[in-house]
């Protein structure tokens, strides 16, 4: 899965490949993070699900 991260309110977005997707403490099936790799920089990080504007899947 690769999702698309930014400010909605801004031009400014990065593209990342999913590694692993952590749920909440309330409902562990609701995602609340993602640790992704940065597609161009290759950096891996969490990200907040609130920073994701759109989810890629595969076909």
């Amino acid at each position: 899965m690769t999702v698309i991260c930014g400010d909605s309110n801004s031009d400014d977005w990065w593209m990342a490949d999913v590694i692993h997707v952590d749920g909440g403490a309330r409902d562990p099936k609701v995602q609340t993070l993602f640790q992704v790799a940065d597609v161009d920089a290759g950096l891996v990080r969490w990200v907040c699900a609130d920073l994701v504007t759109h989810i890629v899947t595969r076909c």
